[in-house]
């Protein structure tokens, strides 16, 4: 079976986003390039299909399509804008009526159906980035197997919650490292023994 893995930012008071649109939500964010070097050589597994919202489908298309066509982007921001690009994308939106990035699929419905019959099909792991709200339906089906958390060393004081209205979960931690940046990877699985 497939795991759901969640990947996020978040601040030390428990944001994944600000409230600034234009930015997506990332302008608090304490970029690294150690941390992106750590999650994806990590422990994570091989993934091949991403879960994203539409707003951060917007966000990842906008900021990512560019730079595959741009001859002066930098080698390791090209690579990862190919690699999501020839990832499944797997997109719930009720307010997107088309998707235009390659490899992408939109549904209007049925998050946890469509999720348990991905867990269940052919293929490596499932990550979702982003997607606050997908998160949290997800935490309440117990549909995610692990959580990775990049905590930015900054107190928001307001944004985005990522477990607004979620049900407590038990976790099992499974490795913490930091980095000079202040950020801290926190890796979690879901435990449901305790």
């Amino acid at each position: 079976m497939r795991k759901v893995i969640m990947l996020n930012r978040v601040s030390v008071d428990g944001y994944f986003a600000s409230l600034n649109d234009a930015t997506f939500g990332m302008d608090w964010f304490v970029q690294d390039s150690e941390v992106d070097k750590a999650v994806r050589a990590g422990d994570k597994g091989d993934v091949d299909t991403l879960i994203l919202g539409g707003i951060t489908y917007r966000g990842f298309e906008r900021s990512w399509v560019p730079v595959l066509n741009d001859l002066n982007a930098p080698k390791e921001m090209k690579a990862v804008a190919e690699e999501l690009t020839k990832m499944t994308k797997v997109v719930f939106s009720k307010q997107l009526k088309e998707v235009t990035w390659e490899n992408t699929k939109l549904y209007d419905g049925n998050l946890a159906e469509v999720v348990r019959k991905l867990k269940d099909g052919e293929g490596s792991d499932i990550l979702i980035m982003g997607s606050g709200t997908i998160v949290q339906q997800l935490t309440n089906e117990g549909l995610i197997d692990e959580y990775l958390f990049i905590v930015t060393p900054v107190v928001a004081g307001e944004g985005k919650p990522l477990f607004k209205d979620v049900k407590e979960r038990n976790l099992k931690l499974l490795e913490t490292r930091e980095f000079r940046s202040g950020n801290v990877l926190l890796h979690y699985k879901t435990d449901y023994k305790r």
